[in-house]
């Protein structure tokens, strides 16, 4: 391991880029804070928002993981810690526009991902977080990977962000280049730096508006593919370099901490540390099935932690469930911001920063596919611990590449799984519980109605698109064949599809 002085040295005489605060050396580690019981009368003066990208379920130390996180575990130990929090989309610019707006990306006009030069983004008339902290007198700043359109019109100092510094789309694309406000400081920036120059701008965003309320968004490129740690992080984690960059992100945390505790001002900002869906290829989704794409929890389902010394009681575990479409609406109730004027489908969950047991949703969360045939087709919704699986795309989605254009199936028979009991969506319970799926497809059909038409009309075409009825419970769905069945295959007398399609043995 080089020291500081030498990594200082070498990073500078390589890149020719400005001296990178002490963050980079991951050595700086913050003590545990204390944590008193909320009130729920306080309101934060500062908050600031983390999101990585692609970041999985079961990376963290604090959530199970073994790449060494001690700043992450150390704001989990000194805050609340969310167990069944899922992103709205497992796609990158879909949830983030979910978790910025607090409304399904469909309503945006923000499927999946947008790419370079897409001349589009999230729709302009959307009312982002950064917008409504702006409103209500907050410096605010976006750093990092924003994804959610590259024309000026669409970047963040055009949707409430006082400043932006970072890249507009993900590492996987290029040319990337890095970006101040709306205008190009490297055509073609270094991806080894991308991590060291997020925090330094942290830092000294903090520093120069400590005397204000501020609303810091920073959302990390890593550990996205192609994972590629700052130098003196390389080899630093012992797994590899998607390790190696989740540690790296993890100093970073801690030098954000270290740079509000200076400050004094830890005790009065809200630390919000999440994840935009599951891991790609590497990286942990724990013990959950499926990956990002996939509408199994692996896709959905990332860490959640929050972290409020002035309010919030130290060392919470929450298995209340709440999804990022809930952080708007929260930050809205919780700060005393003017909200949005739209159609939200998030609700605000503060009492569960405050250790309450159960979540305040009476909605479904509503799962929606990405890359299929049609980007608006609907797989899934979850209530409480139950999610009716009742369409899937074919193929393996969740060993995914290149998986666009693939053909969404109806489910021959509606799948339920009770993910408090069975995190890996394993056994299927809908026989014994057909009164959850007939209310969960009930309240799916509620909510589509107030979601644009091309969704609704989606629906309508999915549901006409029935799978094989021999397809198993959990499996890829069969698409429908004139074929008859292998003479080998057994198929119970109530299942058997319309003769002559069906030889008897």
């Amino acid at each position: 391991m080089m020291d500081r002085r030498e990594f200082m040295t070498s990073m500078v005489a390589a890149a020719g880029v400005p001296s990178i605060p002490s963050a980079v050396s991951g050595l700086r580690e913050f003590a545990v804070g204390g944590g008193v019981a909320g009130t729920g009368n306080r309101r934060p003066k500062h908050v600031i928002l983390m999101i990585c990208d692609d970041l999985g379920y079961g990376d963290l130390g604090c959530y199970g993981g073994t790449i060494p996180t001690p700043n992450l575990d150390a704001l989990a130990a000194g805050g609340i810690r969310f167990t069944h929090f899922n992103a709205a989309h497992p796609i990158c610019s879909a949830s983030r526009a979910a978790l910025l707006t607090g409304r399904y990306a469909q309503r945006s006009h923000t499927i999946g991902a947008f790419f370079p030069n897409s001349k589009t983004g999230m729709a302009l008339d959307e009312t982002t977080l950064g917008n409504l902290f702006h409103n209500s007198g907050y410096s605010t700043k976006a750093i990092g990977k924003w994804h959610l359109g590259d024309a000026p019109e669409y970047l963040p100092t055009s949707r409430g962000f006082d400043s932006f510094y970072g890249v507009p789309y993900s590492v996987d694309m290029q040319p990337l280049p890095l970006m101040r406000d709306t205008s190009v400081l490297e055509p073609h920036t270094d991806r080894l730096l991308l991590t060291p120059r997020y925090t330094e701008e942290a830092v000294r965003f903090i520093d120069e508006n400590s005397q204000r309320p501020f609303f810091l968004y920073v959302a990390y490129s890593y550990p996205h593919h192609p994972a590629r740690p700052s130098p003196t992080f390389r080899g630093r984690s012992g797994f590899g370099e998607y390790g190696d960059t989740v540690h790296e992100i993890d100093a970073s945390v801690g030098e954000i901490v270290h740079g509000l505790k200076s400050k004094g001002l830890l005790d009065d900002t809200l630390i919000l540390f999440t994840g935009d869906h599951g891991p790609w290829w590497q990286g942990s989704p724990a013990n959950l099935r499926g990956r990002k794409c996939s509408t199994f929890e692996g896709g959905f389902r990332v860490p959640l932690i929050a972290h409020w010394p002035g309010a919030i009681t130290a060392g919470v575990t929450s298995n209340a469930w709440a999804t990022n479409l809930d952080v708007l609406p929260t930050l809205v109730d919780l700060c005393q911001l003017k909200g949005s004027t739209k159609t939200l489908d998030g609700v605000a969950v503060t009492p569960l920063l405050y250790g309450q047991k159960e979540t305040t949703h009476q909605k479904a969360q509503l799962y929606f596919a990405p890359f299929s045939a049609n980007d608006d087709d609907l797989h899934c919704a979850r209530r409480g611990p139950w999610k009716a699986r009742f369409a899937q795309l074919t193929g393996e989605l969740y060993v995914n590449d290149y998986t666009m254009g693939h053909e969404s199936y109806w489910l021959p028979n509606v799948e339920l799984y009770n993910l408090e009991r069975d995190p890996t969506e394993s056994y299927d319970l809908a026989k014994e519980n057909p009164t959850i799926v007939a209310e969960i497809l009930q309240d799916v059909e509620a909510q589509l109605s107030s979601l644009p038409a091309q969704v609704q009309d989606a629906f309508a075409r999915l549901k006409k698109n029935v799978a094989h009825i021999t397809t198993p419970a959990a499996a890829a769905p069969r698409p429908p064949s004139d074929k008859p069945l292998p003479k080998w295959m057994y198929v119970a007398p109530n299942e058997r599809p319309p003769q002559p399609e069906y030889i008897p043995e």
